[in-house]
């Protein structure tokens, strides 16, 4: 397939700007993977859709304030955009500038902090932050909410909290894996009282999932690097859902990259890494049953890896479907459940 064949028109106003004032206040489209049959609910129905036995796959993932404001020497201004945080004073980082900085130059950010800009890598900058704190607690003081692009607005206070799942506890992402963002911690303790089972991936889901698919061929597109790991925990976990005939269900789609890249031809394994795993219709998938996920942009790896596990024909319909009833688009939006046999 093409990246043309993922091209859809969004009328830009349902781009959703703002979370909405209850994570579980969300709508929620349900769509049969196997026969495209689709029903409009609202997500605080969605444990009604969980069946006994089924298993509840989150990734733990915690966004880190990863966008700062720096300026050159000379004056020059200078955003930062943090991908990858090496160890506790160097990380891999997007730089937008007039002009791009060379390798040793300074760039002085606010409260006195300092970074050198050590080389770059492809695209990205290598640089070291000075001094005796580490990066974690300088993004702490003083760094933003890194906001898609697509939201046209600036961080607020809010979005710390907002952008940001209720169980997010391992620090490194630079985007929210956003299907997480519906749960509250009322329905968190719901799922306790209902005896659902639930495990923990972690994918630190990496700017670049924000980064057009710019090659007409699919075949020819090198996808992004991103850090997971699956636990021994999470590995039993799926093994007794499959014993017990229930389902896989994905919170995400970064939780099915994880599950995914951590699957063999001999079954799935535990394991820690970079996946840069680029799923696309055709993909056999080994670990996942059912997915809860947002809407996602046209021609971007998210809706081919959507297409790939509910049926292109079936997505691409069920997006149309979703603009004709106004449903709220991408990261702040409403949420698509892809399963089978739900009630």
């Amino acid at each position: 397939m093409k990246k043309s064949d993922f091209n859809y028109q969004l009328p830009p106003q349902l781009i959703a700007q703002k979370p909405l004032a209850n994570r579980g206040d969300s709508r929620l489209l349900c769509m049969n993977k196997n026969t495209g049959q689709l029903k409009n609910k609202f997500f605080n129905n969605f444990l009604n859709l969980i069946n006994p036995n089924d298993l509840l796959v989150f990734n733990d993932t915690k966004v880190i304030p990863a966008r700062l404001f720096a300026k050159k020497q000379t004056g020059g201004k200078v955003e930062i955009l943090i991908e990858r945080i090496i160890d506790g004073h160097h990380a891999i980082a997007h730089l937008k500038a007039s002009k791009s900085p060379k390798a040793g130059s300074l760039l002085i950010l606010d409260d006195g902090f300092h970074c050198e800009v050590l080389g770059r890598e492809a695209d990205l900058f290598k640089l070291h932050f000075e001094g005796e704190m580490t990066l974690l607690t300088i993004l702490d003081k003083i760094g933003h909410i890194p906001l898609p692009p697509y939201i046209t607005r600036e961080d607020e206070v809010s979005d710390f909290e907002r952008y940001q799942t209720v169980f997010a506890k391992q620090q490194g992402a630079v985007a929210a894996p956003t299907a997480g963002l519906h749960f509250d911690n009322k329905m968190m303790q719901q799922i306790q009282e209902k005896n659902i089972a639930t495990s923990f991936v972690t994918l630190h889901v990496g700017s670049g999932t924000f980064q057009p698919v710019r090659v007409e061929n699919l075949a020819e597109h090198v996808m992004h690097s991103e850090y997971f790991k699956v636990t021994d925990a999470t590995v039993n976990a799926i093994k007794a859902t499959r014993v017990n005939g229930g389902r896989v269900i994905a919170i995400g789609t970064t939780a099915v990259r994880a599950l995914e890249s951590a699957s063999k031809d001999d079954g799935l394994k535990s394991g820690f890494g970079d996946t840069n795993l680029f799923i696309t219709p055709g993909y056999d998938f080994k670990s996942v049953d059912a997915m809860l996920t947002n809407f996602h942009l046209p021609e971007s790896t998210l809706l081919m890896l959507i297409s790939a596990f509910a049926g292109y024909e079936n997505v691409m319909s069920a997006y149309q479907h979703a603009i004709e009833q106004r449903y709220r688009f991408f990261s702040y939006g409403d949420a698509m459940f892809l399963s089978t046999n739900e009630k």
